[in-house]
């Protein structure tokens, strides 16, 4: 970890200084910011049929920052849980054996206009998610490719094009994404932020499910391989005002698959209440989700509601509070149904109680 670490910095060092002027330019030391957080979990998971499920996990980030001019900045960010594309969990087994880590980000952002900032790399996901819900795209994914953000007064679009997998033996796999949307005061102490979007993959019937071939909860043929193409249109809304001193947010999402015509339909909505970022500081959520089968590609949806599958509907509840501006404590609690299409729906429940510390 010390190496790696020390490589990390060593290849930012490299990037910023190349293009350092002694005369007018700041030195590198200033030109390059540190941060990371660690959240120690304890877990418990009680799925109808199984034995019930507890562990203690952890998650650790390292990131770093290098400003390599007025208008471009490189960030690089190390994490564990190298084995997944949307967790950096790892959980306290194996012996006491070395955990794995790897680069969770690895991208150019330049700022070419006030309005528009391009993106190159393993990015931060650049996609709007109404509420920060993850009913199409888990919290923890970073894709891969190029994205481009604008903004100008109240309107806003994302577009990005990812590369999902390379194959050589039939067509890559690739994932276009459009969005757009306003952002719109509607009253002294209220902001209305709505839009629709569309997003698609390429090559995925015939081809096996992303990353380690389980299709959770996706139609698959009988070589386990994608059954459906999967081409999306969503839409998304979410109000911003307050209660007193307390922040609210209520918002909704809605998506549907074009190429099924069953099991293609997933929404959500919710609200939460409070914003817990300074020390004394709570706040408090409630979402429910409904994930048909085949509304979006399983792989890259929440990786813990409905044990990490479509084909799953139920409640999301979270509370957090802040110790202080670094440490703070969190609970969340889901209740799902799953595998009602498949012909066996249960319940499936989980809790997450969290402490985590974060330094910058």
């Amino acid at each position: 970890m010390k190496n790696t670490v020390a490589a990390l910095l060593g290849a930012l060092l490299l990037v910023v200084s190349v293009t350092a002027d002694a005369d007018d330019e700041p030195s590198w030391a200033d030109r390059i910011s540190v941060k990371g957080d660690l959240r120690l979990r304890y877990e418990g998971i009680d799925e109808e049929g199984e034995e019930e499920r507890t562990r203690a996990r952890y998650r650790a980030r390292f990131a770093v920052t290098g400003q390599v001019s007025d208008d471009v900045k490189v960030v690089m960010e190390l994490a564990s849980g190298a084995d997944s594309p949307v967790s950096r969990n790892v959980t306290f087994d194996g012996g006491f054996d070395v955990d794995d880590i790897g680069f969770d980000l690895a991208y150019v952002e330049w700022t070419a206009t006030d309005s528009l900032t391009v993106f190159g790399g393993k990015m931060k996901n650049p996609l709007y998610r109404a509420g920060g819900a993850q009913l199409i795209w888990d919290g923890d994914l970073n894709p891969e490719g190029l994205a481009l953000t604008y903004s100008q007064g109240a309107f806003f679009g994302n577009l990005a094009s990812f590369s999902v997998e390379e194959r050589s033996s039939s067509s890559d796999s690739l994932l276009s994404a459009v969005q757009f949307g306003g952002k719109f005061e509607i009253g002294d102490n209220m902001k209305l932020t709505a839009g629709a979007g569309y997003f698609g993959y390429s090559s995925t019937v015939g081809n096996e499910p992303f990353y380690d071939g389980n299709p959770r909860g996706n139609s698959v043929d009988l070589e386990d391989n994608y059954l459906y193409e999967y081409k999306n249109t969503e839409l998304f809304a979410q109000m911003d005002t307050s209660v007193g001193d307390w922040p609210l947010s209520i918002y909704a999402q809605w998506v549907r698959n074009n190429e099924v015509d069953e099991e293609d339909t997933a929404y959500a909505f919710g609200a939460k209440l409070g914003s817990a970022k300074k020390k004394g500081q709570w706040e408090a959520s409630w979402t429910y989700m409904d994930i048909e089968a085949d509304s979006v590609i399983s792989t890259f949806n929440d990786s813990d509601f409905g044990g990490g599958q479509t084909d799953a509907s139920g409640h999301l509840i979270k509370a957090k509070y802040a110790v202080s501006t670094s440490i703070s404590l969190a609970g969340t609690f889901f209740v799902n149904e799953i595998d009602r299409f498949a012909g066996n729906e249960h319940d499936f429940n989980r809790y997450q109680l969290d402490v985590q510390f974060s330094f910058n």
